[in-house]
């Protein structure tokens, strides 16, 4: 598989340095379980994702049935609601069986924290490092020791769009999708004129910095973008390129929804696109499922006539990725159903049950393309060819606290009058977050 990742591995290697010394490289071999309860946590209970959760678990209690499974999800915020739940059972020394969490930095935090424990044995019986691409057991291992199940491969650069609306308003996506943010702003001055929403948002936290990341890939590129992650940074977050992102954000901001704030999570703001009230909405292909699985978990529309899609402006050629997976805690309750949990997840027959419900594709190589949609199937093609960048917004690049200090300083310029000096301010504290969070080598 051929693929161009830009900085990825250079923000990996140098954690993974860091981290080679936790803990023991084997995966620990608990007696054969006699049953008992596998309590696994996540933020699966959307449409969509909440279905794939349930294809998977079907396949789990039919291999394991002495095995009950309770699903701990927590709703909101893209896991944000999740995290602090878990973040409070953890520093009370009470860890579920095991936890989703995104392949990247998240992980490896949990690493350095000795609340994971690696599973190369586990890795090895299953065959996972055969199947698996390499690019990505990079992002879920440290020093050559993984320490996470990967079951998907989202991609979070797309733009969801109504094709009634748009052609009611005469607008026409070109080839490939909108060359620039420019280009995408004019079609939504002919949207606002047909008395429509041009983008879709909902309430600020992670629907706003979904926003706010793919404006800034489609603005700065795949190589800028990487490089203000990267150990040292070779973007300046002081720099023109960043400057002109940031416009570009309040640009796009100004063609939202004035309800944003009041919308409970990314659904609603999906639906508008759904319910013709809006034209476009930038959201990770998650929302595939939402919007072409069938009723009552989702809204059973026609793909090419209800809905359709095109990368946000700018991405063409750009795969943002981010990719779910689980974990073996340590001190959990139930070790040998935490990895009977696991083995569904790895599992081809897992994947495959879970991906073309969730709107993702496999994290393995060999699941059989037939059953997926149109979209995954394109999807699928574009991860082997794209560039490849990670997202912010779902761990891959950042470390934790600098992710939360992003989200602080982003909520306090959605607060704002999004004018030149609020933008001035929002880049200095960008700047300022990557001497005192990130990798302390900012220009």
């Amino acid at each position: 598989m051929s693929k161009k990742i830009y900085g990825l591995f250079a923000v990996i290697i140098a954690v993974a340095t860091v981290l080679s010394a936790c803990g023991p490289a084997a995966t620990p071999t608990p007696a054969a379980s006699a049953g008992g309860q596998v309590e696994v946590f996540s933020w699966w209970v959307g449409p969509g994702e909440a279905d794939g959760l349930a294809a998977m678990v079907k396949i789990f209690e039919a291999q394991y049935p002495n095995e009950k499974f309770v699903n701990a999800a927590v709703a909101g915020g893209a896991g944000t609601n999740a995290q602090a739940v878990l973040a409070t059972r953890l520093a009370a020394g009470d860890p579920p069986d095991s936890w989703q969490a995104h392949a990247g930095m998240a992980t490896f935090a949990y690493a350095n924290a000795k609340q994971i424990q690696p599973l190369d044995d586990f890795y090895a019986k299953n065959n996972l490092n055969s199947v698996f691409p390499k690019s990505l057991l990079g992002l879920i291992s440290i020093d050559g020791h993984p320490y996470s199940v990967p079951v998907n491969i989202h991609r979070s650069n797309v733009m969801w769009y109504n094709p009634k609306v748009l052609q009611a308003a005469g607008v026409t996506i070109p080839s490939g999708g909108f060359a620039s943010w420019s280009d995408f702003f004019a079609a939504c001055d002919k949207i606002k004129a047909a008395g429509k929403t041009c983008l879709s948002l909902g309430p600020e936290g992670f629907t706003a910095m979904h926003l706010w990341e793919n404006v800034m890939i489609g603005t700065l590129g795949a190589d800028k973008w990487s490089g203000l992650w990267t150990t040292p940074a070779t973007t300046d977050w002081n720099g023109a390129d960043v400057k002109q992102g940031l416009a570009n954000f309040a640009t796009a901001l100004s063609y939202t929804n004035s309800d944003a704030s009041t919308l409970s999570d990314w659904q609603p703001a999906s639906k508008m696109v759904a319910d013709g009230d809006a034209a476009f909405n930038i959201m990770g292909d998650w929302a595939y499922g939402y919007f072409a699985n069938p009723a009552p978990n989702g809204l059973a529309l026609k793909p090419h006539t209800d809905f359709d899609w095109t990368p946000t402006p700018g991405t063409q050629n750009i795969f943002v990725f981010l990719s779910d997976s689980f974990v073996l805690p340590v001190g959990n309750k139930n070790p040998q159903g935490t990895l009977d949990w696991l083995t569904v997840a790895a599992s081809k027959a897992g994947q495959e049950a879970f991906n073309p419900l969730k709107g993702s594709i496999c994290a393995r190589t060999d699941c059989d393309q037939a059953l997926f949609s149109e979209y995954s199937q394109n999807a699928a093609k574009d991860w082997a060819s794209n560039a490849i960048v990670g997202s912010l917004t779902h761990e891959v690049v950042s470390n934790p606290a600098w992710k939360t200090q992003i989200d602080t300083d982003l909520k306090l310029f959605l607060a704002s009058a999004h004018d030149a000096a609020a933008q001035a301010t929002f880049q200095s504290a960008l700047a300022a977050d990557c001497k005192t969070k990130g990798a302390g080598a900012c220009p």
